[in-house]
């Protein structure tokens, strides 16, 4: 079998591609996402380019892998989101995003050794009303300090919310296992 490569140091990520049940490794990219962020017009671009970067960063030294690169955003009226990093500024990304609408974009690149496989997957969200007592409580309670909009869906984030519209669960957590297993079993890896 093809050595299966995860171009991503995120725990999320690395879990979710635990569940097919393939051998594989991660690796750090070393992608420099900052400048991306600052020069990228739109989230979009932000995430796609990011993802394709970070894949073909590890697959250059890997020759012959497949190589998965990933990247999310969570965007409310065109504007990224980023990871809080601490808990005054994910309390503040809460009491924005509470009792509105914002959008989950999860970009995913699979670098092989015939070419380039890219898609993203889009979430919208809509979370419930919320006290800043209750937003207080909920950062004391997960500490979402390394997650995008400042929430953790597949824990006590889900509390947060009233409604989500989209294709795939596993795609707000950080990689769409849906297309991600189709994908892979279109380049012979055996996925069930």
């Amino acid at each position: 079998m093809q050595e299966l490569i995860l171009a991503s140091t995120s725990p999320y990520r690395r879990d979710l591609l635990a569940r097919l049940a393939l051998p594989f490794t991660t690796i750090a990219p070393g992608v420099d996402e900052d400048t991306v962020k600052r020069t990228a017009p739109d989230a979009l671009a932000v995430v796609t380019t990011l993802a394709r970067a970070k894949a073909q960063a590890v697959a250059a030294s890997r020759r012959g892998a497949i190589v998965i690169g990933s990247d999310q955003a969570a965007t409310l009226d065109g504007i990224v989101l980023d990871k809080p990093g601490s808990a005054a500024n994910a309390q503040a990304q809460l009491a924005r995003l509470q009792g509105r609408e914002h959008r989950l974009l999860t970009a995913v690149a699979i670098v092989h050794p015939r070419g380039l496989v890219e898609f993203v997957d889009t979430t919208l969200l809509a979370m419930r009303t919320l006290s800043a007592a209750e937003i207080a409580r909920y950062v004391a309670a997960e500490r979402p300090f390394d997650c995008a909009g400042s929430y953790k869906i597949e824990g006590l984030g889900i509390a947060l919310f009233e409604r989500i519209v989209g294709g795939d669960p596993t795609a707000i957590v950080g990689l769409p296992l849906l297309r991600l297993a189709a994908e892979l079993r279109a380049l012979g890896l055996p996925v069930p």
